[in-house]
Order: structure tokens, then C-alpha cells, then sequence
């Protein structure tokens, strides 16, 4: 082999990445990658939000252990579901994350739009994304997701729609389903995101039924209502 291949295979050698994935060591409120799950494409540090009034702004993502922000396609997907324009809606977006789904819903019209967030990070983030995109209806607040959920319980509030996307493990995301259960409106609708479709196995024991479901890769999402009142009638596809 003379020295110029061996100076291009140097060169190959130092241009191939290295991935090295984190271990679980994050708090059960934050978002943990799940053993079964391949990880996703590194992120490029940023989201975009898809439709609506901020269409194509750019969101910051921290660079987090786990964090995993919901891909476009599918985020796509379940806003089409929802219709184009929120308008007048209550959204309330548990394990927030990048605040790319409360963000969105925003975007898209909602009335209040209310975030929560234990990251600190992750709640400077939406904060200053809310701020500069003069987004006067969005809340963000730190606190845990289950403790902030059963508060707003007591006091009463009620959310057009639910956004729960907590870390891939199945208690976590139970626990979350029934601790929303009383925050959702008469004709409100929940979204949940998993790595198993098994979920949606065990969710009409527990309260629930699919009005919209689907799978991206490993991502299984759907929206849900609670299968105790006439929730709104399904869009067509």
C-alpha cells in the first residue's frame, strides 16, 4: 500500500463517529432512553415547529442524557389529527421536555398552553422560546409532572388537550394516565408515546380508549379519550 492510501484510510478512520450511549442514571421525571429501544439519530440541538403562526421558528434542545425530542413526522401526524388550528383550546404538556408539543399547540392557536418541566434546562429553554416568540398564552413551570398534575387536580382545572410523554417505562406512563384522568374535558383528548405497542393493551382497564393511533419506526403514539363520555367524533384519516 503506498502513503497516499494509507493517508486516505487515516482520514476515513478519523471522520467515522464514535456513539456512545448514556447510561440511565436520570430521575424517574426525566426522559430516560428504554433499554429495548434503539437510540434515534442524534439530534441536530434544535426542533422546528411545523405549523401555524411560528411555522419553521426554531426551538433549542438541550444537549440532555435521554432527552428525546417527539420526531417531526410524527408530531405531524397527531396535528393533523388534532386539525390545523387549536383554537380556543386549553393544552396542558406534561414531560415537556423541548416544549416542542406545548410549542406547537401554541403555534397552532391554542388559548393557554400551560408546560411542565423539572429539567431546569429544559424549562430556561422553553422559557426563552416562549419569550422571543412573544408567545403571551404559554406557561412554562418546574416541578415534577405527577406532583403538578395531582395540584392542578384539587384546583379544579380542565384541559382540551393532554400531552404525556414521559420517560419509555410503562408504570411511569400509567401512573401519568391516571393522575391526568381528572384534568381532561368532557370532550378532551390525551396523546401518549411509547416504545410497545402493549400499552394500548391495558389502557381500556384503565379508563381509556384509542380514538387515533399510530407507529413511526419504534415510536408507537395515539390519542386517547376517556372511554366514560362522547368525546369528539374521529376525523377522517
Amino acid at each position: 500500500m503506498d502513503n497516499r492510501s494509507k493517508k486516505r484510510e487515516q482520514d476515513d478512520a478519523r471522520q467515522t463517529p464514535t456513539i456512545y450511549l448514556p447510561m440511565n442514571t436520570q430521575s424517574p421525571g426525566h426522559r430516560a432512553l428504554s433499554p429495548s429501544v434503539r437510540p434515534r439519530r442524534a439530534h441536530s440541538g434544535e426542533v422546528r415547529i411545523i405549523g401555524g403562526l411560528w411555522k419553521r421558528s426554531k426551538l433549542a434542545v438541550p444537549d440532555l442524557p435521554g432527552l428525546r425530542p417527539t420526531p417531526d413526522r410524527v408530531r405531524e401526524t397527531v396535528f393533523n389529527w388534532l386539525g390545523q388550528t387549536l383554537a380556543g383550546l386549553r393544552v396542558l404538556d406534561l414531560y415537556a421536555g423541548s416544549g416542542a408539543l406545548g410549542l406547537e399547540a401554541a403555534s397552532r392557536g391554542a388559548a393557554s398552553v400551560l408546560l411542565i418541566e423539572q429539567h431546569p434546562r429544559c424549562v430556561a429553554a422553553i422559557a426563552a422560546a416562549a419569550q422571543r416568540l412573544g408567545a403571551t398564552q404559554v406557561q412554562v413551570r418546574g416541578a415534577d409532572a405527577l406532583s403538578c398534575a395531582h395540584s392542578l387536580a384539587r384546583a379544579g382545572e380542565r384541559f382540551d388537550i393532554v400531552f404525556i410523554d414521559p420517560p419509555y417505562v410503562s408504570a411511569q406512563q400509567l401512573a401519568a394516565l391516571q393522575a391526568v384522568q381528572p384534568l381532561v374535558a368532557s370532550q378532551g383528548l390525551v396523546y401518549v408515546e411509547t416504545d410497545t405497542a402493549e400499552l394500548f393493551d391495558t389502557l381500556e382497564t384503565e379508563g381509556w380508549a384509542v380514538w387515533r393511533r399510530g407507529r413511526a419506526g419504534q415510536v408507537h403514539f395515539a390519542l386517547l379519550r376517556r372511554n366514560t363520555v362522547d368525546a369528539l367524533a374521529p376525523q377522517n384519516p
